[in-house]
């Protein structure tokens, strides 16, 4: 049992899962502050100052500055605005995916039709041909 673990690990497919599955968990923090530092200002510009991340709705008597203040006193609360965050979050992940796939498919497309592209290597002598070499030098 030891040693198909070990070969399940060694297999390259598994590394390369591993190693895509940190680079995602990076990729998501620097998604994560783009979206709150740099997009979320840009888009309070145009909404007349509505932070995303302050947009939430308490279901309690209780009255709760924020969101966090909110879950700290255990009070029900709609964080409305970190959903649409998570959900910008999800389309940049989406379209920089979508632009990686694309690319690679591209890169692909293109080795493939070089690989096309090449020349053959020039036919020799067809069977006809020899056999009527042979049928002349017999001749002589």
């Amino acid at each position: 049992m030891l040693n198909e673990f070990k070969d399940f690990i060694a297999r390259g497919n598994v590394m390369d899962m591993a190693v895509g599955i940190i680079i995602g968990a990076a990729f998501t923090a620097i998604v994560t502050s783009l979206v709150g530092d740099l997009i979320n200002p840009i888009i309070a510009i145009f909404t007349g100052g509505i932070d995303f991340a302050g947009w939430f709705y308490h279901l309690s008597d209780s009255d709760c500055a924020s969101v966090a203040a909110c879950k700290e006193a255990g009070a029900p609360v709609f964080a409305i605005g970190n959903f649409i965050m998570a959900i910008i979050n999800f389309l940049i992940v989406a379209f920089v995916v979508f632009m990686l796939v694309k690319t690679v498919n591209k890169v692909k497309d293109a080795a493939s039709k070089k690989e096309e592209a090449a020349p053959a290597a020039p036919a020799g002598p067809s069977e006809l041909d020899i056999l009527m070499e042979i049928r002349d030098a017999l001749k002589k």
